[in-house]
């Protein structure tokens, strides 16, 4: 008998998440980056595991205490709560370099409110003592909700098929939702948004991230095979956008650069990109940019 069904990756930003739904479903749909916060939208991403199981993985946004005025840091938790109740199973990912902090305990009362049991994966076991694994292990069991408690390293890969079996075995039997060579729902428009978003992250250390959000704008394919691609980077006041351009605009093209040269790989075709930078004072409180990032509109 086949098995399907929907798993939510939940846990603390910068915990994992999208590096494990990557190794897990076999390509890039999830951007990665070292800055906490950087999944900002519910991603769908589709394995196969063995013969008869189909994992359709949910990647949510962090979770955490979002401040009471930002409307998009309670619109991304939001997300993930959701994502979290929809599905027929959990996993909480734990950076376990970073052992059991406050964020990951609230994540367990909220788990507990919603009276939903998961499976515990404590990641990067390669950072940390043997010892030291076997006492968050422990500490986590004692809290009464979850059915497995797994070790691994979305890095390496270390663990994955182990944690593969676990899932499939807590999954209700069923047709396949998915063709087998389906492998995300994130259209090619929100993937190449996204991948100049990881680009943006990587090249801008301090707060400008989190006051900016990327689209794509334009999608033109062309004759010749290639693709030309429009993108807008909205920020929230013109100091930012002098910030994103950079001196003789050097920063914008090394953004474009990396973000083009990813693209053209990942669609193997060339790939024309042009970036924008346009001043939008308070996008985070536009309803039609939540909708673009695929969020929902919290009041």
């Amino acid at each position: 008998m086949k098995r399907c069904g929907f798993v939510a990756l939940i846990g603390a930003p910068n915990a994992g998440k999208s590096t494990l739904l990557n190794a897990l479903v076999g390509c890039k749909i999830a951007i990665v980056t070292h800055k906490v916060q950087t999944t900002r939208a519910r991603l769908v991403g589709v394995a196969i595991h063995g013969k008869d199981d189909q994992m359709i993985f949910v990647d949510t946004p962090g979770i955490f205490k979002p401040k009471e005025k930002s409307r998009l840091e309670r619109a991304m938790v939001s997300a993930a709560w959701e994502g979290a109740n929809d599905a027929d199973a959990i996993v909480l990912l734990v950076d376990a370099s970073r052992k059991i902090n406050d964020d990951v305990m609230d994540i367990v009362k909220g788990l507990k409110s919603h009276n939903r049991k998961a499976i515990l994966v404590l990641n990067k076991i390669d950072l940390i003592r043997r010892d030291s694994l076997l006492a968050m292990s422990q500490t986590m069991h004692d809290t009464g909700i979850f059915t497995d408690i797994m070790m691994v390293s979305a890095e390496t890969g270390n663990g994955l098929d182990d944690l593969a079996d676990v899932i499939c075995a807590s999954l209700p039997e069923g047709p396949w939702l998915y063709p087998e060579d389906h492998l995300t729902d994130i259209t090619e428009r929100m993937l190449a948004a996204e991948i100049t978003r990881e680009k943006f992250f990587e090249r801008f250390h301090e707060e400008l991230p989190y006051a900016t959000t990327i689209e794509t704008e334009k999608w033109e394919e062309r004759r010749d095979g290639s693709v030309r691609i429009e993108q807008i980077i909205y920020v929230e006041r013109d100091s930012q956008k002098m910030i994103v351009i950079g001196t003789k605009g050097q920063a914008l093209k090394k953004i474009g650069t990396l973000a083009r040269e990813e693209l053209e790989e990942l669609l193997d075709r060339k790939v024309h990109l042009f970036i924008f930078v346009k001043v939008r004072k308070n996008w985070s409180e536009d309803k039609e940019r939540y909708a673009n990032m695929g969020l929902d509109w919290v009041e």
